[in-house]
């Protein structure tokens, strides 16, 4: 039995109808037609659709049957059509994103809620869990968004610009080292470095500072949160280095100093990865200006 979409409507607009006539100028076809199709679905399932000789024209048990299972398939249909018609406009879509940069949370909710609200019908989602195989998600089309310091030669990704930011140096107020107007690499001998769970090779102090100098901290603690590494940094459990906009608010608190790292001061650039296929997308381009713009307003708080 080859049942299709047509005899679905067909079925649904003739009870809907109460009759072939009515119901071909529904379907916008003329009343022959219509009774040929139904007596080919008839001849189909070997049962009659139709008690004929009621009028209105009535559906038997079998055909009872019949318009349940259109009145079930034919919304999911239509929702499907214009789910599809969506993707086509880009008023729809799937903005899944995995970040290989620990402290962004702190600029990418704001950007994300401000996005949710002019892209309803866009599925958006964070997964952490596949931040640092993330460029590797992304060419699998498992995310559509990654937010990187560390630009790679990918084919069929793009890494799009977002805002460059400084590494800034943490510590206690009463700390030795804010005497100093700026920490250089021999400034960490000795110190506990309060870092992210993370690989080195992802960490500016690192990859930027320490590495190149041949220098190694006292000790190294990792810590998850943000909001715990400034404890323990407050406390005199360690130091840390870590991205301007996280210590917007620190700098002007009282139980904290920030410095420079070296004189000149570090500069790192954020961002975007995407696929090329992707870069048109009307919300993609949204998201980024959204996640431009936040940036420049923590920066500036």
């Amino acid at each position: 039995m080859h049942i299709e979409l047509r005899h679905l409507r067909t079925v649904k607009a003739i009870h809907e109808a109460g009759g072939l006539a009515r119901a071909a100028d529904r379907l916008n076809i003329t009343q022959s037609a219509l009774s040929h199709q139904i007596k080919g679905l008839e001849d189909q399932t070997g049962i009659e659709l139709f008690v004929r000789r009621s009028k209105p024209l009535r559906l038997s048990a079998a055909g009872e049957r019949f318009l349940r299972a259109a009145e079930r398939v034919l919304p999911e249909i239509a929702a499907l059509e214009e789910e599809f018609e969506g993707l086509r406009d880009g008023s729809a879509g799937r903005l899944h994103i995995a970040i290989e940069c620990h402290a962004c949370f702190d600029w990418l909710l704001p950007v994300l809620e401000q996005f949710r609200r002019a892209w309803g019908d866009v599925d958006v989602d964070i997964r952490p869990g596949l931040a640092f195989t993330a460029l590797d998600a992304l060419d699998k089309e498992q995310v559509d968004l990654v937010i990187s310091s560390d630009p790679e030669d990918v084919p069929g990704i793009t890494f799009t610009p977002l805002f460059d930011y400084s590494p800034v140096f943490v510590a206690a107020a009463g700390h030795p080292l804010a005497d100093k107007p700026f920490v250089e690499p021999e400034d960490f001998r000795g110190e506990t470095l309060l870092t992210y769970p993370v690989d080195r090779s992802r960490l500016d102090v690192f990859t930027m500072l320490l590495e190149p100098a041949g220098v190694e901290p006292g000790a190294v603690r990792r810590v998850e949160l943000t909001e715990m590494i400034l404890l323990l940094v407050a406390s005199g459990r360690g130091v840390a280095v870590l991205p301007d906009w996280v210590l917007r608010e620190v700098k002007y608190h009282s139980d904290y100093i920030t410095r420079p790292i070296t004189a000149t001061g570090l500069t790192r650039r954020m961002f975007a990865a995407m696929r090329e296929g992707d870069l048109e997308k009307p919300y993609m381009a949204h998201v980024v200006r959204l996640a431009r713009t936040e940036a420049v307003k923590l920066q500036r708080a």
